[in-house]
This record gives C-alpha cells, sequence and structure tokens, in this order.
C-alpha cells in the first residue's frame, strides 16, 4: 500500500472519531424544599431532557433560614426526583450536604456518544426519506412545460 494512502486513511479514522467523541456535560437543575407541584414537573421534564441527551444530573436543593433544620425534607425530595427518573438515569452520588445545599447526582443509563449515534441515524434515515419523497413526485419544471404544450 502506498504511504500517502495509508497516512490519508489514518486521518480519515481520526477524523470520524473526533467527530463521534462526545464529552458528557453535568447539568444542574436547583430545587427549593417547598416547590409548588407544577414547578416540581418543570425541574423534572428538563432534567429528563438533559438524560436523555446523554448529560449527568446534578440535583441541587437550596436551603434557607429555619430550613437548614430539616434535611430529611430534601433528602426524600431528592429521593422523589430519584424515583421520578430512574427510566432515565441511576443515581451516581447519594443526597449529601453541602453547606447551605444538598446535592445529588444522576447519570443517564446512555452515553452521550451512543446519544449522538443514534441522532445521525435518525437523521441520515430522515434525508433518504425526504429524498425519496421528492424524487418520487413529478419533477416541477415537466408540469409547466407539459401545460404549455
Amino acid at each position: 500500500m502506498d504511504f500517502g494512502k495509508f497516512k490519508y486513511e489514518a486521518a480519515q479514522k481520526a477524523k470520524e472519531a473526533r467527530r463521534n467523541q462526545a464529552n458528557t456535560i453535568l447539568k444542574e437543575v436547583r430545587f427549593r424544599l417547598k416547590i409548588e407541584a407544577h414547578d416540581y414537573t418543570t425541574k423534572l421534564k428538563r432534567a429528563e431532557g438533559f438524560l436523555e441527551a446523554g448529560d449527568k444530573v446534578k440535583a441541587m436543593i437550596l436551603f434557607r433560614g429555619r430550613e437548614q433544620s430539616r434535611p430529611e425534607l430534601g433528602v426524600r425530595l431528592l429521593r422523589r426526583f430519584a424515583e421520578d427518573v430512574a427510566e432515565l438515569g441511576t443515581v451516581e452520588s447519594t443526597p449529601r450536604i453541602d453547606g447551605r445545599n444538598m446535592v445529588m447526582v444522576i447519570a443517564p443509563h446512555k452515553n452521550k456518544s451512543e446519544v449522538k449515534t443514534e441522532q445521525n441515524a435518525q437523521r441520515a434515515a430522515h434525508k433518504a426519506a425526504a429524498r425519496e419523497a421528492k424524487a418520487g413526485t413529478p419533477g416541477t419544471s415537466e408540469a409547466p412545460a407539459a401545460d404549455a404544450e
């Protein structure tokens, strides 16, 4: 094999590897201890979106004033949150107190790279379907020519 060809193929493989590489990012969702149901569902949907995209989620409860004397309520809220996102991720670090905050990290079931390859496959399938639909319809330039004759 020619050395130039070998170098070219190696460069193409490296380029493809860089394209498919994805870094897992730690996204943060902040709660207050007394959170309303609608606010909780909004935060839950955001966290589910992060987990579906392959990112880790850091759930944080902010304690203020007398709330700091009731950490068991924070643990209960974070456990409920972990149960609600259980189908998308697993608890990586259990709830722990960090100053005035309580923190828990949830890791996704799918890696960021797996999610990215699935998205690329879906995009390619969508483009192929669009090409077939475009090729299946009669050309726009032919129809006016037929009407003119």
